[in-house]
């Protein structure tokens, strides 16, 4: 499928060209975490957003499984979703899932909203996942973990890098770098970026004696 799930039939690859392209901006400025997968969970893309629910970029979910880090709380929900998609069905489909930030990191619970998408022709259609967060849980407590990326995020932040400034350094986008952001605010419990530092050098995230402020593990050995 890849590519040519953005074709539209009867119309000339340069005339849909603008579409696949305002698709794509869309898609990265979408705060919500949304990927396109084939009927079996195969990435074919993602927003910044997804990619940051699984600590990496964008460009290495392809080709990944959903099912890889979302966990269905019924596991019988997505034999019903399989078997709908397979008879040709094209409603939306609620999962709740769960899943950890790292292997040893909090456990979040979400609704992954799949929608079928494309030709009504394709069989099977590939499917838009939406995930939304459950707010109303209880928080939970502050891990001193944090994956590569974050890390990379809080010693630039430290060093007082705008969030433009860190998306260019990590290859990542505006929306990608606030995403990552206000993720750490909220596993740590605080207010702002001046005190999510803070928290991070009381963590032992960042070395205390190095600058500019690398994470801890990248401390001189």
């Amino acid at each position: 499928m890849g590519d040519d799930l953005f074709a539209h039939p009867g119309v000339p690859g340069p005339a849909a060209a603008p579409w696949h392209n305002y698709f794509l901006i869309l898609l990265d400025r979408m705060p919500l975490p949304v990927a396109v997968c084939r009927a079996d969970g195969e990435i074919l893309i993602a927003n910044p957003a997804m990619a940051a629910v699984w600590g990496t970029t964008r460009g290495q979910l392809r080709g990944r499984n959903l099912l890889d880090h979302f966990s269905p709380r019924a596991i019988s929900q997505v034999g019903r979703l399989v078997e709908a998609v397979r008879m040709g069905r094209r409603s939306r489909y609620p999962v709740e899932v769960r899943w950890r930030e790292g292997a040893d990191g909090p456990e979040y619970e979400g609704m992954l909203t799949l929608d079928p998408v494309g030709d009504p022709s394709d069989e099977p259609p590939a499917l838009l996942a939406i995930l939304r967060v459950h707010e109303d849980r209880p928080a939970p407590p502050p891990a001193a973990e944090v994956s590569p990326v974050e890390s990379r995020i809080l010693a630039l932040a430290a060093a007082g890098a705008t969030t433009a400034a860190i998306g260019k350094d990590l290859g990542l986008t505006v929306d990608g770098v606030n995403y990552h952001l206000t993720r750490l605010t909220r596993r740590f419990r605080v207010p702002n970026r001046t005190a999510l530092v803070a928290r991070a050098y009381t963590l032992g995230l960042l070395s205390p004696t190095a600058w500019p402020p690398a994470p801890a593990e990248e401390r001189d050995t």
